[in-house]
């Protein structure tokens, strides 16, 4: 998986609405780093939507550009968080994108190809809400990664070196890890010592995938937080940090809790 720079700067926003608002409503001068900021969060999520719903690279790359575009010159300052998910209003801009573009191809003419190959059809509509539920949570992971791996320089623990070697080789025991993570960390470790770690970062991951949900859901309590981790098939990631969240009861006004502690 790509890793993906988390974006220092939006440690201090409540939630992807907050940017939104920002970006389309907020003074000039802070408006194009936040749509800038917007583009750089999602830009992932959306090429990767856009090439599953078109399956043709030059015509996503293009509608990428307009969805960019959009972005960039604060097009879409309609956004409202009183109407819902924010990933819902990311889907809606990219649905019309695609429905736009296939209008578009509907009206060009259409001789027929020497050898005898058709356009790729139109995907259903089914396929397509699929397609986007999984670009979103691949971006919600690739961020969480970024995110592990931004705590791991700060703090000198290897997180993210354990947990993406273990992610990478999951068929390995602990002793042949040991081994293998010895001679990348430079320093000896034991069957135990490596379970240690990987307990660690396994929590450490799991606090900060659940930021990233926290941050895309309009009232991040537990149990909305739950019910979008089950939909987005992240809830055995996450369990045991959200069930800690239940236990402390954060305050609304706190949506993930911020990063944990070093």
């Amino acid at each position: 998986m790509a890793q993906v720079n988390p974006g220092p700067r939006l440690s201090w926003l409540s939630t992807y609405w907050s940017l939104v608002l920002q970006a389309h409503r907020g003074p000039a001068d802070a408006a194009r780093p936040a749509r800038e900021l917007l583009l750089d969060r999602y830009a992932g999520a959306a090429r990767r939507y856009l090439h599953g719903a078109l399956r043709d690279e030059d015509a996503a790359d293009e509608l990428f550009q307009e969805f960019a575009l959009c972005l960039v010159r604060g097009d879409l300052r309609g956004a409202d968080p009183c109407r819902g998910r924010f990933r819902d209003y990311v889907k809606a801009v990219l649905s019309h994108l695609v429905a736009d573009y296939h209008k578009r191809r509907q009206r060009w003419p259409r001789p027929l190809p020497a050898d005898g190959f058709e356009p790729a059809a139109e995907v259903p509509n089914e396929d397509l809400d699929r397609q986007f539920l999984e670009s979103w949570r691949d971006e919600l992971l690739a961020h969480a990664w970024a995110a592990l791996a931004e705590v791991e320089r700060r703090t000198g623990q290897p997180s993210y070196v354990v947990l993406r070697f273990r992610a990478d080789h999951p068929d390995l025991r602990s002793p042949q890890l040991a081994e293998q993570l010895s001679g990348r960390l430079g320093r000896p470790l034991t069957a135990a010592g490596v379970r240690q770690l990987l307990h660690r970062a396994r929590e450490r991951f799991a606090e900060l995938l659940l930021d990233e949900v926290s941050r895309s859901v309009e009232a991040p309590a537990a149990e909305r937080l739950e019910q979008e981790l089950v939909e987005l098939g992240l809830l055995e990631y996450c369990r045991p940090a959200l069930e800690r969240r239940r236990v402390v009861r954060l305050p609304d006004d706190a949506p993930g809790g911020g990063r944990p502690p070093s």
